[in-house]
């Protein structure tokens, strides 16, 4: 899967989950989600559970980082190296 759907995806799940009411397009690339408080601990299982879901892969425990999760591109860099 092409790296911009994952993106779009993941953006629209977590504007409908977190942010509801803001604009999908406000949430960009680089919007810092764990840094900046949009995801805390559950918040963070939510995504795994999503991306594993839709995208078939397994995210290990170690993975549920800041490191692996912060940006859009971060998520989106992890699904595609997962084969998502």
């Amino acid at each position: 899967m092409d790296k911009n759907k994952i993106k779009e995806a993941v953006r629209d799940f977590i504007v409908a989950q977190f942010l509801p009411g803001e604009d999908p397009e406000s949430l960009t690339d680089d919007t810092l989600l764990v840094t900046d408080g949009v995801l805390d601990s559950l918040g963070s299982l939510k995504l795994v559970a999503f991306l594993e879901e839709t995208f078939g892969i397994s995210v290990d425990a170690h993975e549920v980082d800041v490191e692996h999760l912060d940006t859009l591109e971060l998520i989106a860099q992890m699904v595609v190296a997962k084969g998502g």
